[in-house]
């Protein structure tokens, strides 16, 4: 496998990248890895370079940039919502540097996978993307928003079946009154999707590829998700996963899903 840097322009603005490929034969299928939130390509705690290497020994091609005004990036942040240009691009400069390529699958998690739904439709008219694989999609309108029912009600139901955690409780260590609140809002009816889980809805109802939706078991934003999209065939669950699919166990199955949209 080998690395390599570069810059590519959107809208005027020069963007940083990075591109593993296999050694020896041209790849005929490639992976564009898309960040989400504020982080750089390399991803929290180098996950995603660590993933591109993984990925390129299996034989595929990866590219992964720093959106603009992130990192090594110029440029204004638009954030998620306003993306799509960046990704355009970036595809555009993968098939240029990787011409061999046959096949493209985009991978996002959090709300880089918010930013694919939204360009769904977009990212299939001209084929440039063939899959997408969607990790716990972020759907709260407000950036610094907290758990959902759902996921308090999974988190109370974990604790109240816990002994430890009773104990905690019945010796004053957990707060009564902070716990019945929350309990409080467990009886009040889930809010309306939002307009943006509607607008991620119709994104993804224009795309015209497979795509496979991940949920981690133990992220509220994915629990969040599920609470407001609803039942979905391509939704499956690693069940002790966190956000990022830390350790062993969950990187391996998110590489294995991965892997299988490749082809």
């Amino acid at each position: 496998m080998s690395r390599s840097h570069f810059g590519f322009v959107c809208e005027g603005a020069a963007l940083a990248a990075s591109l593993d490929v296999p050694e020896g034969a041209q790849a005929r299928t490639g992976l564009l890895i898309v960040s989400g939130g504020n982080e750089i390509r390399a991803g929290a705690a180098a996950s995603q370079a660590l993933l591109a290497t993984r990925i390129a020994g299996a034989g595929h091609a990866v590219l992964r940039f720093d959106r603009r005004g992130i990192g090594d990036s110029e440029g204004n942040n638009a954030g998620f919502r306003g993306s799509a240009p960046d990704i355009a691009a970036a595809l555009a400069e993968f098939r240029r540097r990787q011409p061999g390529l046959g096949r493209i699958v985009a991978y996002g998690n959090c709300d880089a996978a918010s930013a694919l739904m939204l360009a769904g439709g977009g990212l299939s008219e001209t084929g440039r993307v063939d899959a997408l694989v969607l990790a716990n999609p972020w759907t709260f309108e407000e950036d610094n928003a907290g758990p959902s029912v759902r996921a308090l009600r999974v988190h109370y139901r974990k604790r109240l079946t816990n002994l430890a955690a009773l104990e905690r409780l019945v010796t004053g260590k957990v707060s009564l009154v902070k716990m019945i609140r929350s309990l409080v809002r467990l009886t009040r009816p889930a809010p309306p999707p939002s307009t943006l889980t509607m607008a991620m809805r119709a994104g993804l109802e224009g795309f015209a590829g497979g795509v496979r939706i991940l949920v981690a078991g133990h992220d509220y934003t994915a629990q969040a998700f599920v609470e407001a999209w609803g039942k979905d065939a391509r939704i499956v669950t690693c069940a002790e996963a966190d956000h990022n699919f830390s350790g062993d166990a969950a990187g391996d199955w998110l590489a294995m899903r991965l892997l299988a949209m490749l082809g």
